[in-house]
């Protein structure tokens, strides 16, 4: 018998593991958030210089920032949770809990946002939308292709969550190995 654990506990490490770098480049983009915004306000308010293109880089950021990071913070279990009962939970009942959240909520949402912003994406492409500011940035269809990176991040981290949720269920996996609580 091998040591190594069952494909979908691989699957659901490797989803982790692609979320966690992800999520750990798009915060270090924060750096670039202080300083391109210091940068701005310089310019402006300093020598009357108007910095359209940094300042929409800076807006690109932030929605990388917050979007790009949200299934890294779900992973981290850093996500707003208002439930007392939830953290009182055995690790069985907490896993039942994310089970069923990500079946009724998490990955229906993730596919309901996907529907609605493909063609919202996809018109974004098909003409390569460009900033409608003088100076400004050509690249306004990336940026709203980051909703789509939102959706895709967060419905593979679902699926990781799914994964273990149901190996914890079935006595397979830890609870310590799973982010609740």
């Amino acid at each position: 018998m091998s040591d190594q654990p069952p494909l979908p506990l691989r699957i659901a490490r490797a989803l982790d593991a692609l979320n966690q770098r992800f999520g750990q480049a798009c915060a270090w983009l924060t750096l670039f958030l202080v300083l391109g915004t210091a940068t701005v306000v310089i310019l402006r308010y300093g020598f009357g210089i108007g910095a359209t293109a940094l300042q929409e880089a800076v807006l690109y950021a932030h929605a990388l920032v917050f979007m790009g990071a949200a299934a890294w913070a779900l992973q981290r279990n850093a996500h707003v949770r208002v439930d007392i009962f939830y953290q009182k939970f055995s690790g069985r009942r907490q896993a039942l809990v994310e089970l069923l959240g990500n079946l009724l909520f998490l990955l229906p949402l993730c596919l309901f946002l996907g529907w609605s912003s493909w063609d919202y994406v996809g018109n974004s492409w098909a003409t390569l939308e460009a900033s409608s500011e003088s100076g400004g940035l050509a690249f306004v269809y990336l940026q709203k292709s980051i909703i789509l990176v939102l959706v895709f991040s967060l419905a593979l981290q679902g699926l990781s969550d799914l994964i273990k949720s149901i190996y914890l269920l079935a006595g397979h996996l830890p609870a310590s190995e799973v982010k609740h609580g």
